[in-house]
C-alpha cells in the first residue's frame, strides 16, 4: 500500500464542500422511493429472515439455502444500490437513466414459488443434519408495496447415531476407517450427511496417498438401521456392490497399488503439436534424460531438465500420491516462464503409471515505463520509472528485474531537487545454499534471492545524499505459512549536509544529528505470515498475521570486540573510512481479523504494534528503520508522519515535514466497516486509535519517551469515511479522517468536538490499508 499525498490544512474549504457533498448525496438517496419501478399488484421483497425453535443449527449455515434474499443494503437497512436505481427516471432513450439503472440495482420482486422452493430446501437441509422429522413453513407479511418472509424451523428430535462400525475386506483401507482418533464419525453424533461425506474424502484421501490410483469415495457407502420410534441408527461403513461379470477384475484394480515407471516432460513453444504417445522420432523434438525423468521438446530449450526435476514430486519408483500430483502443480505453475501444466498418467501393466507433464512457456521478457506528476507539501514535480523482467534469464526459470528513477522537484526560487535510483534483484527458484544435499534443497522447496540498489538525492540548500545496498535473502511456503529469511541486508547511507541546514537544524538540536551523519547498517531478520483464508469459501470469516524480528550490527560488535579496537570520538566502533555502523534489535506483530456478514458488507479489525532498542554500539535506531505514525495505512485523522511521537510537539520543520516525528515503539488499532455501494465503488466507515513512541528520552523529541503509566493517555483517536473503486486487480482508496481524541494538544481541547480545518486528513492510496 503506498500514501501517494495528504492534503493538509491549506485545502480546508475542499474538506467542507466534500462534507456538504456527502451530505446532500444522503438526503438525496434517503428522498428516493425504492418501491418505484415495482409494478402494479407486486410486491418489493423487503426483509427474509429464519427463525428455529431451539436453535441447534446457525443461522449462518441455512441462509444459503434461501432461494430469494432482498435487495443488498448497508449496515442491513439502507439499500444504496436499490435506492440509486431507483433515481433514475422511466425513460431508458436517456442516457443518465441508463447509467444509473446499470450502476444501481433493480428491485427484487417477491416470487410465491421462490419462497416455496426454499421451504423444501431448509427442510432438506435439516434432514442432512440429522432432523429428519423437521418442520418448516414460512409466514408472508405485505405493508403497502413490501413484502416479509419469516421462514420458521421447528426442529424435534433429531436422529442420532447409537452404532458406527466398518465392513471392509482391503486390511489397509479398514485400518483407515476404524481409526478411532482420526475418525469424523462418533457414537451419539447427530446423523449429519455433510459428517459422514467429509468421512468418506478422509478416508478416500489417505487410501490414495498410499499408491491407491483408481479408488475413488463413491466406491464407500453407508448402511443405516433405525430402530422403530428411537431416533437412534446403526450405520455400517461398507464397499459399494458392483453387479456386473467383471466385478472381481474390477475390485482387483481398485484395490491394486500403482507405482511411478517415468516422469516425461514435454515442452514446446507449440503445445498442440506435442505427442502423448512417446512420438520421439521427430526431427524438430529432442530428448534428454535424467535417471528417469524424460524431456521431449523443441531443440531450443526453454527450461533446463534439472529445474523441472527439482520442481517436481512426482517420483519414480515411489508409488502414487494425489498430494504429490497437487504439489507438482503448484511448482511447477509458480515458475515464472511457466504459463500452464497439464498432468496425466497412462497405466503400464498391472502396477505401473507413466507421468505425463505437459508445459507451455509464457512470454519472457516485460518492460515497463510510468510517468508520474508528484506534489509533496506545496512543490510539484515530475518522475520516471523505468523497469524490465527477464523470467528465465539463464534458463533455469530464473527472473532477473532491473528498475530505474528518475525525478525532479521545483522548490522554488530556481530550486531544482534530484533524484536518481536504481535497483536489480536475481530470482533463483530454488534454495541455494552450500553443503546440502539434493533431497534437503528439494524437499524446502526455497528461492533465493539476491537484491543491489542505489539512490541518490540533492536537495539543494539542504543536504546530499547517496544510498548503496546489497541483500540475499530466502523464501518459502509451508501450507498457509510464508516465511522470508533475510540472510544479509547492508546498506550504506553517505550523506554532505550544506552548512546553513547543519546550524539551523542540527547544532540547535532540532533534527537527530545521527539522521545526517554517514552510517552502515548490517542486519539479518525474519519475516513470517499466515493466513486462513479460503479461496474456494470467501464468505467465511477468516484472520491474517505479520510477524518479524530482524537485529542489525552484532557480528561486527562482535569482532571489535574480540580484536579490542578502538572507537571513535562518540565512543562508537567503525569500519573502513571511519564510519560507524548501527546495532540495534526490533519485532514486530500484525494481526487482521475478517467478519464477513454477506458478500456485500463486512466488518474488518487490525491490530498491530511494534518495538526496537538500539545497544551497543548504537545510540538511537536509523531513520529508515523507525515507525512513524499518521497516514493512510495508520491513524488517518493525521497525515502521513504528523502524529507523535507520544506528546511531543513539533516546533522545527523542513517543508511542512518534522523529521524528528519517529519513534521506537508504535501502537495500530483499526476498525473499518466496509460494504459495497454500486458498480466498482465501495465505501467504509472507520474507527483508528495509536501512536508511536521513543525507548529512551532525546534531546529533540521531548515528550516522545513511552511510560506505562502514561502511554495509554497519549493515544490519538479518529474516525472517518472512504470510498474505494475495486477493480478485482487493484483497489484505489480515498479515506477522510477525522480526528477525534489529540493527545498533544491541552487537557480541555483534546477531545475534538468543535473541529477546526486542522483536524481533517485526506489520504489517496493504492490498496487496502490492512
Amino acid at each position: 500500500m503506498y500514501d501517494y499525498f495528504n492534503i493538509t490544512s491549506t485545502f480546508a474549504d475542499m474538506r467542507i464542500r466534500f462534507c456538504w457533498f456527502c451530505i446532500v448525496f444522503l438526503l438525496v438517496f434517503s428522498s428516493c422511493k425504492v418501491t418505484k419501478f415495482v409494478p402494479e399488484g407486486e410486491y418489493l421483497l423487503d426483509k427474509v429472515e429464519i427463525k428455529t425453535e431451539q436453535q441447534k443449527v446457525k443461522k449462518e449455515d441455512l441462509e444459503r439455502y434461501i432461494r430469494q434474499t432482498p435487495n443488498s443494503s448497508v449496515f442491513g437497512i439502507w439499500r444504496m444500490q436499490l435506492r440509486l436505481y431507483s433515481t433514475a427516471g422511466r425513460d431508458t432513450t436517456k442516457w443518465v437513466n441508463r447509467v444509473l439503472m446499470r450502476a444501481g440495482e433493480a428491485p427484487v420482486i417477491y416470487d410465491e414459488a421462490q419462497t416455496y422452493l426454499s421451504e423444501q430446501s431448509l427442510k432438506k437441509a435439516m434432514e442432512n443434519k440429522g432432523y429428519m422429522h423437521a418442520e418448516v413453513s414460512s409466514v408472508v407479511t405485505t405493508d403497502k408495496k413490501k413484502t416479509r418472509v419469516s421462514y420458521f424451523i421447528k426442529e424435534n428430535t433429531p436422529y442420532r447415531l447409537r452404532d458406527y462400525s466398518v465392513d471392509l475386506q482391503n486390511e489397509s483401507l479398514k485400518a483407515l476407517a476404524a481409526d478411532s482418533v482420526n475418525t469424523l464419525v462418533r457414537r451419539d453424533m447427530l446423523f449429519d450427511v455433510d459428517v459422514l461425506n467429509s468421512e468418506r474424502e478422509r478416508i478416500t484421501t489417505n487410501f490414495r496417498e498410499e499408491g491407491y490410483y483408481k479408488f475413488n469415495k463413491e466406491l464407500l457407502t453407508y448402511l443405516a438401521d433405525s430402530a422403530f420410534r428411537s431416533n437412534q441408527i446403526d450405520l455400517e461403513m461398507r464397499l459399494l456392490d458392483i453387479e456386473q461379470d467383471n466385478s472381481d477384475s474390477i475390485y482387483n484394480a481398485v484395490f491394486n497399488k500403482y507405482y511411478i515407471r517415468n516422469v516425461v516432460f514435454f515442452t514446446s513453444r507449440d503445445v498442440g503439436t506435442i505427442s502423448t504417445n512417446f512420438n520421439r522420432e521427430r526431427d524438430d523434438f529432442q530428448v534428454e534424460t535424467q535417471d528417469k525423468y524424460i524431456l521431449v521438446g523443441d531443440k531450443e530449450r526453454f527450461l533446463k531438465i534439472n529445474t523441472l526435476v527439482e520442481n517436481t514430486f512426482i517420483e519414480p519408483h515411489k508409488h502414487y500420491s494425489d498430494a504429490a500430483v497437487q504439489r507438482t502443480y503448484t511448482a511447477l505453475n509458480a515458475l515464472p516462464p511457466v504459463k500452464y501444466v497439464n498432468i496425466n498418467f497412462r497405466e503400464v501393466g498391472t502396477d505401473s503409471l507413466d507421468c505425463l507433464i505437459t508445459i507451455a512457456p509464457a512470454k519472457y521478457l516485460s518492460l515497463t515505463a510510468e510517468v508520474e506528476a508528484t506534489y509533496t507539501e506545496g512543490y510539484w514535480g515530475v518522475a520516471t520509472n523505468l523497469g524490465t523482467v527477464h523470467r528465465n534469464v539463464f534458463k533455469g526459470a530464473e527472473s532477473l528485474s532491473l528498475q530505474g528513477r528518475l525525478a525532479y522537484e521545483w522548490q522554488g526560487e530556481g530550486v531544482l531537487a534530484r533524484e536518481l535510483g536504481g535497483q536489480a534483484s536475481l530470482l533463483f527458484p530454488n534454495f541455494l545454499m552450500p553443503f546440502t544435499s539434493s533431497d534437503f534443497r528439494h524437499s524446502i522447496r526455497a528461492n533465493t534471492e539476491f537484491t543491489a540498489n542505489m539512490n541518490f538525492q540533492d536537495r539543494p540548500r539542504e543536504f546530499e545524499v547517496k544510498n548503496f545496498g546489497l541483500g540475499m535473502k530466502y523464501g518459502w511456503t509451508q501450507s498457509r505459512y510464508r516465511h522470508t529469511l533475510e540472510l544479509l541486508d547492508i546498506s550504506y547511507v553517505d550523506f554532505r549536509v550544506e552548512d546553513e541546514f547543519w546550524n539551523s537544524f542540527i547544532e540547535t538540536n532540532k533534527f537527530n544529528r545521527y539522521n545526517y551523519e554517514d552510517h552502515l547498517i548490517t542486519r539479518i531478520g525474519y519475516i513470517g505470515s499466515f493466513s486462513t483464508f479460503n479461496p474456494n469459501r470467501p464468505l467465511r470469516n477468516h484472520l491474517s498475521m505479520r510477524y518479524s524480528i530482524e537485529t542489525a550490527g552484532n557480528l561486527l560488535y562482535a569482532f571489535n570486540n574480540m580484536l579490542n579496537s578502538k572507537k571513535n570520538e562518540d565512543g562508537l566502533y567503525t569500519v573502513i573510512g571511519n564510519i560507524p555502523y548501527s546495532q540495534y534489535a526490533r519485532a514486530d506483530y500484525n494481526i487482521t481479523y475478517h467478519q464477513i456478514v454477506d458478500e456485500n458488507n463486512r466488518f474488518v479489525y487490525h491490530f498491530g504494534m511494534g518495538a526496537g532498542t538500539p545497544y551497543g554500539n548504537g545510540t538511537v535506531i536509523p531513520y529508515e528503520r523507525r515507525y512513524f505514525a499518521g497516514g493512510a495505512n495508520s491513524v488517518r485523522g493525521w497525515a502521513e508522519s504528523k502524529l507523535g511521537p507520544g506528546v511531543y510537539q513539533s516546533d522545527g520543520t523542513i517543508r511542512g515535514r518534522d523529521y524528528n516525528q519517529v519513534g521506537d515503539i508504535k501502537l495500530d488499532i483499526n476498525a473499518e466497516y466496509r460494504y459495497k455501494m454500486f458498480g466498482i465503488l465501495n465505501g467504509a466507515l472507520f474507527v483508528d486509535a495509536g501512536n508511536i513512541w521513543t525507548v529512551k528520552p532525546y534531546d529533540t523529541q521531548p515528550g516522545g519517551e513511552f511510560h506505562f503509566n502514561s502511554f495509554y493517555k497519549q493515544i490519538a483517536l479518529s474516525y472517518g469515511i472512504g470510498l474505494r473503486l475495486d477493480f478485482s486487480f487493484l483497489v484505489v482508496r480515498l479515506d477522510l479522517g477525522i480526528k477525534l481524541y489529540d493527545p498533544v494538544l491541552p487537557q480541555d481541547d483534546r477531545w475534538r468536538l468543535k473541529l477546526g480545518s486542522n483536524d481533517f486528513a485526506l489520504h489517496f492510496a493504492i490498496g487496502y490499508p490492512f
